[in-house]
């Protein structure tokens, strides 16, 4: 890990039975509060809060992370599909202030109407097809 030992962020300071893969700028890593069966957060090795914070090359090394944890929960979980984002900010959701990617399994049944899947965050305008 490239973090200062002496901060307390959870995501610096991994539990290394929850590390399923290491890539040369993230790490895939077993959520402690899962929504759902296989949710899985990919991690920047160095300390950040925001995207917009990674270097050009941890940039070019993010999507083929967050594939490859997909690839993984398609194996081990065998989803019926995904809800792949970023909380960014107080505002935008986050509460641990070290970059992280959702990728959170989908099943079949496990809402009774997944349409609109992230827009929910805003319940009021979250059915647009009604």
């Amino acid at each position: 890990m490239e973090c200062d030992a002496s901060t307390e962020c959870p995501f610096c300071h991994p539990e290394r039975a929850r590390v399923i893969a290491r890539h040369s700028h993230f790490f895939v890593f077993e959520d402690g509060f899962p929504v759902s069966p296989g949710h899985t957060l990919v991690i920047p090795n160095r300390h950040v809060a925001t995207i917009a914070e990674l270097s050009t090359d941890e940039q070019a090394a993010l999507f083929p992370a967050v594939l490859d944890a997909q690839r993984r929960l398609d194996e081990s979980h065998r989803p019926d599909g995904y809800n792949i984002g970023i909380n960014q900010g107080a505002a935008g959701g986050q509460t641990v202030p070290h970059l992280h990617v959702h990728v959170i399994p989908r099943y079949h049944g496990d809402q009774p109407d997944p349409r609109g899947g992230v827009r929910w965050i805003f319940p009021d305008k979250a059915d647009y097809w009604s």
